[in-house]
C-alpha cells in the first residue's frame, strides 16, 4: 500500500507535467509576437492598473533594469504608456494603453476559443471533474 507522501508525490508530478503542457499550448495559442515576460507584464498592468516601475518589478519578481527594458520596448509598440508620477517626480507610472488592451482581449478570446473547443470533446463527468477542481487549481497557483 503506497503511503501518502508517495502518492502525493506522484500526483505532484503528474500535475507538474499536465499544467506545463497546458501552459505551454495555451501560449502557443496567444495572437501576438510578445515574451511571456512581456505579456506578463501588460496583464498585470491591465488587471491591476498603473503602477510604478517599482511595483511591476516587485509583482513580476524582476530586477527593475529588467522591467525598465520591458516598458521600454512595451512602449515603442505602443501597448504601454509612461507618465509622470503625480506627487514624485523621479518615478513614472505605467499603465496600458487601449492598443495594448485590445491585444490582451484578443490573446485571451484566442485561448479561450481553443480551450472551449477541446472542452467541448469532454465527457459530462469529465466537465464536472474539471469544474471541481478549477478553483483548487487556482488557490495551488496562488500559494
Amino acid at each position: 500500500m503506497e503511503t501518502g507522501t508517495a502518492r502525493d508525490a506522484e500526483l505532484a508530478s503528474a500535475l507538474r507535467l499536465s499544467v506545463m503542457r497546458l501552459s505551454r499550448r495555451m501560449r502557443q495559442e496567444r495572437s501576438s509576437r510578445l515574451t511571456p515576460t512581456q505579456t506578463s507584464v501588460l496583464a498585470s498592468l491591465g488587471r491591476r492598473g498603473p503602477m510604478t516601475l517599482g511595483e511591476i518589478a516587485a509583482h513580476e519578481r524582476v530586477q527593475p533594469p529588467s522591467m525598465t527594458r520591458v516598458i521600454a520596448f512595451l512602449a515603442v509598440e505602443g501597448l504601454v504608456e509612461r507618465r509622470s508620477h503625480p506627487t514624485d517626480g523621479r518615478q513614472v507610472i505605467v499603465e496600458v494603453t487601449d492598443r495594448g488592451r485590445a491585444l490582451l482581449s484578443d490573446d485571451r478570446r484566442r485561448r479561450d476559443e481553443w480551450l472551449t473547443d477541446r472542452l467541448a470533446a469532454l465527457t459530462t463527468e469529465e466537465i464536472a471533474a474539471l469544474t471541481r477542481a478549477a478553483p483548487i487549481l487556482d488557490a495551488l497557483a496562488g500559494s
